[in-house]
C-alpha cells in the first residue's frame, strides 16, 4: 500500500480505524484460512446481482464486489457463525467520521447502516445483503479516502503526477491478516495527508465557533500604520487570533507591536512579504472566510491522494511546487537546498508532472521555442532589423538561438530532465523576479534562483568537479554538457495549501485558478 515520507511531497504519518467494540478482536483470517474455517458462512452468488438492484448506489462497486467474493470463493468475510467481526465496527466508525479525511460525500442508505450497526441487525444470523452492504461499506471508505477522485479526471485538473494503481481487493485480505493495523495511525498516505488533516480540524473548530468577522477599514482610509487606532485594527486583532498568528486579543484599537507580529505570522502563512501596512489588499486576503480556507485544504488533502509511493524511494530528489514558488533539493530525507523560482505564467502554465534530471547544461544556448519566434522574435526583427544582434541571438538552422553569455535567458546553467512537455530548471539573469510575491512570468520552465548553488550541491562528491570549475564552466561562453553519474528524480506538484507537523497551514496564490476545478468535483458544485 502507500508509504511515503517526503518534505515537498511529504513527510510519513498515518491511518487508523479507530475501534468501536470493546469485545475482544478476532484474530485475522488470509482469504484462504476463512475459506477452509468451519466457523465460516457461505454466500450464494446468485443473490448478489439482486443487492445492486436493491441498492443501485453502490452499482459501481459490483465489479470489485464479484472480485473479493471470488477471491474468498463466495463466503462471508464480515460475519461468521460467531457473529460480526470487531473491524466492520471499527470501519463503520471511521465511516461516520469521513469529514475529517476531507471527503464531503456522505455513505448512501445512512439510515440502513444506522439500523444495521445498532445492534437490531441479528449478528448471528446475518443477511447477505447485511454483509454485501459492509463490503460496499468498505470500498466507498478506501475508494475515497485513500483513492480520491480517478486519474482521468486528476488529469483534468492539470496534474499529470504518476499515480499508484491499488487493488483494494488486495488490501482488504492484508487487513484481514494482521487486525492490529486498524490501530495504528501510520504509512497509509502521505505525511502531508495528516498534517493537512490536523489543520482542516483546527479550521473546523474555528467555523464552529462562528468563523471569524469581516474586517472594513473604512471610507477613504488607504492604509493603517503603527500607532494608527481604528476599530478596524479592532477587527485585524481578532481575525488574527482566531487562526493564532496572534497569541491573545487585548481588543485595543491601537496598532502595536503586538500586533505587527501577528501581521508578520499572518504575512509568513500566506508566502507574503511582511510589511507594516494593514492595506486594502491585505485585509481582502484576510477577509477570506474559513469556509474558503476549509474548502483549500480539502483540495489539497485530495492532492496527497494522488502521490505515488515511489516518490520518497529515492535518495534524493527535486521537488518544486508551483503556487509556494520554492524548490527543495532533498538528500537522505533532509533539505539540502531550498531555493525561490519563478514558474510559468498562466498563459504558459508549468506542468505538474515529473521526470528524472540526467544531465547539466553549462553556459547553454537557448533554442527558442517556435512559438516564441512567431510571436515576439519575427515581430521584433520586423520593427528592428537589428533586433537578433542586440538580443545576442542567431539564425541557426533554419531556428533562432539565443548565444551563451550573461544575458542569456536561460542564464549560466540548466539542469535537463527530458520530457514531452520541454520543461527544465534554469538559471536567469531576471534576479528582480525572485523578490516578487507573485512568481509567474516565464514561458512554462521554471526559473531558479540558487541556480549555481544547485548545481554545487548536485554535484558535490563529484570528483570532476568543485565550486571553482562549476564557475569556470558557467562563464566560459561555450556550450558544455556534462551527464550525472546518477539520474535524480524531479517532482513539480501544485499544492496551494501545506501544513506543518503540527497542522499549522500555510496557504499559497492559487496562480493557475486549478482549485475551484477540483473542488467542482470534490463538492458537486459549479466551478466558478
Amino acid at each position: 500500500m502507500k508509504r511515503i515520507h517526503l518534505y515537498f511531497v511529504l513527510l510519513v504519518a498515518g491511518f487508523s480505524f479507530a475501534t468501536a467494540s470493546c469485545k475482544k478482536e478476532p484474530e485475522g483470517k488470509t482469504a484462504k484460512e476463512v475459506i477452509n474455517d468451519e466457523d465460516s458462512i457461505p454466500l450464494d452468488s446468485t443473490k448478489v446481482a439482486a443487492f445492486f438492484v436493491k441498492y443501485p448506489d453502490f452499482k459501481s462497486f459490483e465489479p470489485e464486489i464479484k472480485e473479493l467474493y471470488k477471491k474468498y470463493q463466495y463466503h462471508y468475510i464480515w460475519h461468521d457463525k460467531s457473529g460480526r467481526m470487531d473491524f466492520a465496527d471499527a470501519l463503520y466508525n471511521k465511516v461516520n467520521q469521513i469529514k475529517s479525511e476531507g471527503v464531503q460525500t456522505e455513505i448512501p442508505y445512512k439510515d440502513k447502516f444506522a439500523e444495521l450497526f445498532a445492534g437490531t441487525a441479528d449478528k448471528k444470523n446475518p443477511d447477505v445483503n447485511d454483509e454485501l452492504l459492509i463490503s460496499c461499506m468498505y470500498f466507498f471508505y478506501v475508494k475515497n479516502v485513500y483513492e480520491g477522485v480517478d486519474s482521468s479526471a486528476s488529469k483534468e485538473t492539470g496534474w499529470f503526477l504518476p499515480r499508484e494503481k491499488v487493488s483494494y481487493v488486495t488490501y482488504l485480505d492484508s487487513l484481514m491478516k494482521d487486525p492490529s493495523r486498524i490501530k495504528k495511525d501510520d504509512k497509509e498516505l502521505i505525511g502531508q495527508y495528516y498534517n493537512l488533516k490536523k489543520g482542516l480540524q483546527f479550521y473546523q473548530e474555528i467555523q464552529k465557533k462562528g468563523g471569524w468577522g469581516a474586517i472594513t477599514l473604512g471610507e477613504g482610509v488607504k492604509a493603517l500604520k503603527p500607532g494608527d487606532s481604528a476599530t478596524a485594527i479592532v477587527q485585524v486583532r481578532k481575525r488574527l487570533a482566531a487562526t493564532g498568528d496572534l497569541k491573545s486579543d487585548s481588543g485595543s484599537n491601537v496598532y502595536d507591536t503586538d500586533l505587527q507580529a501577528g501581521l508578520d505570522s499572518f504575512a509568513k502563512s500566506h508566502n507574503l512579504n511582511p510589511e507594516k501596512n494593514v492595506t486594502p489588499a491585505l485585509v481582502k486576503l484576510m477577509n477570506v472566510t474559513v469556509e474558503d480556507c476549509i474548502k483549500t485544504i480539502v483540495v489539497n488533502m485530495e492532492r496527497c491522494r494522488w502521490i505515488s509511493p515511489d516518490i520518497a524511494e529515492a535518495k534524493e530528489f527535486i521537488s518544486v511546487n508551483i503556487p509556494s514558488y520554492r524548490l527543495h533539493y532533498m538528500v537522505n530525507g533532509k533539505p539540502k537546498l531550498i531555493s525561490n523560482v519563478v514558474v510559468g505564467k498562466e498563459l504558459n502554465q508549468t506542468v505538474v508532472f515529473s521526470g528524472q534530471m540526467s544531465y547539466i547544461v553549462f553556459s547553454p544556448y537557448w533554442n527558442i521555442p517556435k512559438s516564441i519566434i512567431e510571436k515576439e522574435v519575427k515581430p521584433g526583427i520586423a520593427k528592428n532589423k537589428n533586433y537578433l544582434e542586440q538580443h545576442n541571438m542567431e539564425w541557426n538552422n533554419g531556428n533562432v538561438r539565443q548565444k551563451p553569455g550573461n544575458a542569456n535567458s536561460l542564464g549560466l546553467v540548466k539542469f535537463m530532465f527530458p520530457n514531452s512537455n520541454n520543461i527544465y530548471l534554469h538559471d536567469t539573469p531576471a534576479k528582480s523576479l525572485f523578490n516578487k510575491e507573485s512568481r509567474a512570468f516565464s514561458h512554462g520552465c521554471v526559473r531558479v534562483e540558487k541556480a549555481r548553488d544547485l548545481a554545487v550541491a548536485i554535484l558535490e562528491g563529484d570528483k570532476n568537479w568543485n565550486p571553482s570549475k562549476i564557475d569556470a564552466a558557467m562563464h566560459a561562453g561555450k556550450e558544455k554538457n556534462y551527464t550525472l553519474k546518477h539520474k535524480i528524480p524531479v517532482y513539480i506538484g501544485y499544492f496551494t495549501a501545506w501544513a506543518d507537523e503540527n497542522g499549522k497551514v500555510s496557504f499559497f496564490e492559487d496562480v493557475y485558478n486549478r482549485d475551484n476545478r477540483l473542488a467542482h468535483l470534490l463538492y458537486n458544485e459549479t466551478a466558478k
